[in-house]
């Protein structure tokens, strides 16, 4: 194993030492007294992942910031790749153990060599993992990625995610809620291992604060079950009891959950509602057919069936919410119909960037219209080592 750089290592020393609310500074401090920079920013990417906001400079509610899409910022962030922007601006990619937060941006005092992009590059790293466990103490910058306020029943939502995205040992998770502002039923939720993880796609009944309340219950109680070890049919079981105690069967959730192991590739799901699954195999894209069993709630005592699905190494599973199929564009068409030629326009684009596609596909397809619903998309690509299988 190599040794850090002197450079990076004071820089990472003065991260860790800092507040939650003062690691940026400490960052900024510590880069210029370590590397030839004119100045730095940190970009963090905004809910809708459409704009990269500054931190150091925060702008005012509603500024948009710098778009994603089309800059050199930007496309570091799409591609998780260091960007050059002429010779002496460069962008380095902010992420944590595969979720990606935002970009650093320096400008040198003359064009930079391999090595001090290679030293940047790595404190970029490190400060994606600084950032995200700040996040348990301050609002700051959770406050800088805002471009506009979230509604009650999103606040709620996006409290209750366990990140965006994940690349663990043999595979790489991401997901996306739409309108990031205004999402009030649908959500996700994992849990990841080395090898293997488990995830629930929810779509609570109802509008505004009645769904957010309802998603919270029924995401609680799936995670008490599954952190008590029950499996994924104890799971469903439990929570189907918790709605169905609080709401006498008058409220229900659809819920997906799923259960995979990258060692293997096999896939154990219980479909209890609308969440859809999509598999991509070999460029060519095809809906998994699962039997559908009742939504969590109805009744309190449905006895769930897991089915059962092995992947191929390479293969993508889409998870997305009723409210993806169900969309409408301007001239009445649903956008189920859409879905499976922008799924495979996303064969080259890693986990998290496919997302983005498929929500950036959606919004375009019913611009114009009325937002009836909310919606969720999860990814999940099978990227085994081939020296463990």
């Amino acid at each position: 194993m190599g040794t850090v750089p002197e450079g990076v290592y004071a820089v990472q020393q003065a991260m860790r030492a800092a507040a939650p609310y003062a690691v940026v500074e400490a960052l900024r401090d510590a880069v210029t007294l370590h590397f030839a920079i004119e100045e730095m920013e940190v970009l963090l990417a905004d809910y809708a992942l459409v704009a990269l906001r500054p931190v150091l400079d925060p702008l005012p509610p509603g500024a948009p910031g710098v778009t994603i899409d089309g800059t050199p910022a930007g496309r570091c962030f799409a591609a998780q790749l260091t960007q050059l922007d002429g010779d002496r601006l460069a962008h380095f990619p902010v992420s944590a153990d595969g979720e990606r937060i935002g970009v650093l941006r320096v400008r040198f005092t003359g064009p930079p060599g391999a090595a001090a992009l290679d030293d940047l590059a790595q404190i970029a790293t490190a400060l994606g993992h600084a950032l995200r466990g700040a996040d348990r103490i301050t609002d700051r910058y959770q406050r800088a990625r805002r471009m506009a306020r979230l509604t009650l029943a999103a606040e709620m939502q996006w409290g209750l995610l366990p990140g965006c995205g994940h690349q663990g040992e043999g595979y790489r998770l991401a997901g996306q809620l739409e309108p990031a502002y205004e999402v009030y039923g649908d959500n996700f939720d994992w849990t990841c291992g080395p090898r293997q993880l488990m995830l629930s796609v929810t779509d609570g009944m109802g509008e505004g604060m009645e769904a957010a309340l309802l998603t919270t219950l029924a995401i609680t109680a799936l995670r008490n079950a599954r952190r008590s070890g029950a499996g994924l049919e104890e799971q469903a079981g439990l929570a189907d009891e918790a709605i169905y105690a609080q709401y006498g069967g008058g409220r229900h959730v659809s819920t997906l959950l799923l259960g995979f192991d990258a060692t293997t590739g096999h896939v154990t799901m219980v479909d209890a509602g609308s969440p859809r699954v999509l598999l991509m195999r070999n460029g060519r894209v095809s809906e998994v057919e699962l039997d559908k069993q009742l939504p969590l709630g109805m009744f309190g005592n449905t006895a769930y069936t897991e089915q059962h699905l092995d992947l191929a190494p390479g293969d993508r599973l889409i998870v997305a919410s009723d409210g993806v199929y169900t969309t409408r564009s301007h001239a009445g068409a649903e956008f189920g119909g859409t879905l499976r030629g922008l799924v495979k326009s996303t064969r080259m684009q890693p986990a998290d960037e496919a997302v983005r596609t498929m929500i950036r596909g959606l919004l375009d397809f019913r611009r114009g219209t009325e937002v009836v619903d909310d919606a969720v998309v999860v990814c999940l690509d099978w990227t085994p080592d081939t020296k463990t299988g």
